[in-house]
């Protein structure tokens, strides 16, 4: 199993913001690259910390994190998950300043800071059956690549480097400052060459089928992240990112409630009387039920297991079925007259006893 992020960062859950920052900052320093080389077990745990600090610094994924757990980043991934070293340095390199990072402050090692290529949006309509079973979903998407043909050249105002060093001198002695070159901004490469369908940045745009692992789940406003399916960037950047935004689409039948179903169930008066068996809706397809005769409208049938999946994998939701006792609005005239003498016996007469439960008792069932 993946290790708890608060633990990675060895912080509790109700860390506040700035002592999740503190945290990540220590742990960032400790096992960093540079101050490591060569050692794949502090270089694993920086990844790790990278990956904690991602999530829950994030107000919106933190909320996901402590009600799903790791389950809510499966599947392509709602936040964290399979960062790379070119990730965490582009995403994470102002917690230190100009010296995490890109620049790197411990013995001089320096990591060149490679651009980021921007990322795409996409919004992803799913039936409340994808939603309950997953689904694979194949979206095209217009993106922008390297041109093929395109060259690179070493940028000649920082020699490569990717970054610009100041020196100016102060009341407390002479200062050195780095920041990212403002000619290449901070690749360390220029363009040499690019093909006439290429732009200024020899990037070219394309339409990609990219394939979206959606796990079951999932709820309306989402959003998973495909790694390396947004635009390229220039030089030896790396690709920005693909977010997928889950838009629920409504059942004709069937409404959600959390990972609990509804239905509403109409029955008419005399299969009320007399019992029957029905078929239903569900998102694993039709199942048939029984009524039993004498039901009560309002009464709550509870298929167990019928419902939502929950994302961290435990256990489905229920589908819960709303019995409502339709009642005829014109009759003939044989039908009234039935009724009118059926109204003085006793049989029809409402006498709820002690097993018949009241709308808040049953509304209060519901969510026990």
């Amino acid at each position: 199993m993946k290790e708890d992020f608060y633990d990675i960062l060895g912080i509790s859950k109700n860390a506040t913001e700035t002592e999740i920052k503190k945290a990540y900052r220590k742990k960032a320093i400790e096992y960093h690259p540079d101050k490591n080389p060569g050692d794949k077990t502090a270089e694993e745990k920086f990844k790790k910390a990278a990956e904690a600090y991602e999530v829950l610094s994030d107000a919106d994924k933190k909320a996901r994190y402590d009600q799903y757990g790791h389950q809510a980043f499966e599947g392509g991934g709602f936040g964290g998950g399979g960062m790379n070293m070119d990730d965490i340095f582009s995403q994470f390199g102002d917690i230190f300043g100009g010296g995490f990072g890109g620049f790197s402050g411990f013995g001089g090692g320096g990591r060149q800071r490679r651009a980021k290529g921007s990322n795409l949006r996409i919004r992803v309509k799913l039936t409340l059956e994808e939603i309950a079973n997953g689904v694979e979903k194949k979206i095209k998407v217009k993106r922008k690549i390297q041109a093929p043909g395109t060259t690179y050249k070493t940028c000649s105002t920082c020699n490569g480097a990717g970054q610009v060093t100041r020196i100016t001198n102060t009341i407390l002695g002479r200062m050195q400052t780095s920041s990212p070159c403002p000619a290449c901004g901070g690749a360390g490469q220029a363009i040499d060459h690019r093909p006439a369908d290429a732009d200024a940045q020899g990037l070219k745009a394309i339409e990609e089928t990219v394939s979206i692992k959606i796990p079951a789940g999932v709820e309306d406003g989402m959003q998973l992240k495909v790694a390396g399916k947004g635009n390229e960037a220039s030089g030896n950047g790396i690709a920005g990112d693909l977010l997928v935004a889950i838009e629920e689409q409504e059942h004709s039948e069937l409404q959600r409630e959390g990972n609990n179903l509804h239905y509403d169930l109409y029955i008419s008066f005399s299969e009320a009387v007399l019992g029957a068996s029905r078929e239903i809706d569900t998102v694993s397809g039709k199942v048939r039920i029984k009524i039993e005769d004498g039901v009560q409208s309002g009464k709550i049938l509870r298929l167990r297991g019928k419902g939502i999946p929950s994302l961290n994998g435990y256990g489905k939701g229920d589908l819960l079925v709303h019995v409502n006792v339709w009642t005829p609005r014109a009759l003939s005239k044989e039908q009234r007259e039935f009724f009118e003498k059926m109204a003085k016996d006793d049989h029809f007469r409402p006498s709820p006893d002690s097993g018949d439960k009241s709308f808040f008792e049953k509304v209060k069932d519901m969510f026990s």
